[in-house]
């Protein structure tokens, strides 16, 4: 099993093992120097560069600058998403994230883990699990999104979380964890 098979599966590999993940990395991190310094006026250009740079992107998406992710390929994104400034996403898992969302400034999404043993995370391992966002989510800024977390349709994330558990549909949660406060 190769050390991408590996983490596709969703087990600890180590990734200074894999010159093909190196490359992508490469490859993800050139086209997110080209994103960043394009100007936010030149819509066409900065849609284009994200066309390639993503997995799939449908209508009327827009992430501001900064943005950095590991690969690229692993984000799925629907309609009419905006992302503020700061957006971090490792993609070392899927990262799929539904229509109507709207994500705040400084928002980190962590697939990517590391184990608590410390030889095996010495030893450079670590693993991924995929984030789910559905539909008309709205997150707010300073949030973090843990690996393996579901966040339900038209929940609300208040400012500052940290999710380290699947949060159900239109709910609002906010806190370090994060936890479920109200019906929406």
């Amino acid at each position: 099993m190769t050390t991408k098979e590996m983490r596709d599966a969703g087990m600890l590999y180590n990734p200074s093992e894999a010159p093909d993940l190196r490359s992508e990395y490469l490859r993800a991190a050139d086209l997110l120097f080209r994103y960043n310094n394009i100007p936010f006026s030149d819509t066409a250009a900065r849609t284009a560069l994200l066309r390639e740079l993503l997995g799939s992107m449908q209508d009327d998406c827009r992430i501001l600058s900064p943005f950095h992710c590991d690969f690229g390929y692993n984000i799925h994104i629907g309609r009419r998403f905006f992302a503020n400034a700061g957006l971090v996403v490792l993609d070392t898992a899927s990262v799929e994230i539904g229509d109507d969302v709207l994500i705040g400034p400084q928002v980190g999404l962590y697939a990517a883990y590391h184990p608590v043993d410390v030889e095996r995370r010495a030893a450079g391992l670590e693993a991924a699990a995929p984030i789910r966002i559905c539909d008309k989510v709205w997150i707010g800024g300073h949030v973090s999104v843990l690996p393996g977390v579901t966040i339900g349709e038209g929940s609300v994330i208040g400012a500052g979380s940290v999710v380290t558990h699947d949060i159900p549909p239109r709910k609002v949660a906010y806190g370090n964890p994060c936890r479920v406060v109200r019906d929406i």
